[in-house]
């Protein structure tokens, strides 16, 4: 199982500031001996769901549910279902906004900023050699010019109208908004 970056912080500051704190270093056997963090925190339990939290009103679910374009409850149990799970999320939430950002230079994209990845995504000459086998060199100063390709594909010469329930030589017919089917002009 892979932990995300937010839940990865903790421990990677932990292990960060058992670093200083000791001259040697522990095995890694020994690290991960003793747990430091667990992502059961992050979750709520029954005995502390409302304690730290504010409770989540009927109301302000039915008005969540509206501003979403999402169906109401059914039943009193599916009611009560939903705001124990909003309630779950938001105490999820609440932990990850707690999680202390300093130092942490902000993602300007997701993206995989390893040296392979990068590696991966570098344009080199070799990736290009195709493409620059396709330009010819036009006028006095040799100017690039791509030559286009033809493109044989089905899809050019599939029939448009094959599937119009109406339809009137090459265009489609459809009814309008004033004249009913049947009606003369």
């Amino acid at each position: 199982m892979r932990l995300c970056t937010i839940c990865r912080l903790p421990v990677r500051r932990a292990l960060t500031q058992a670093r200083y704190l000791s001259t040697e270093t522990p095995p890694p056997a020994e690290i991960l001996a003793k747990p430091t963090w667990s992502v059961r925190s992050l979750l709520s339990s029954p005995s502390n769901d409302t304690a730290k939290d504010e409770k989540i009103t009927p109301k302000q679910l039915h008005h969540l549910l509206k501003l979403s374009a999402l169906p109401l409850p059914k039943t009193p149990e599916e009611e009560h279902s939903m705001i124990a799970t909003l309630q779950s999320q938001l105490h999820f939430v609440r932990a990850v906004q707690r999680v202390d950002t300093k130092g942490v230079e902000p993602l300007h994209a997701i993206r995989d900023e390893t040296d392979q990845g990068t590696q991966e995504e570098t344009i080199t000459l070799d990736k290009m050699k195709g493409l620059l086998e396709e330009e010819v060199q036009v006028g006095y100063y040799k100017r690039p010019k791509r030559v286009k390709a033809k493109v044989e594909s089905e899809a050019e010469d599939w029939d448009a109208l094959a599937t119009a329930s109406r339809k009137k030589g090459r265009f489609f017919v459809v009814q309008g908004k004033g004249k009913k089917a049947g009606e003369a002009a």
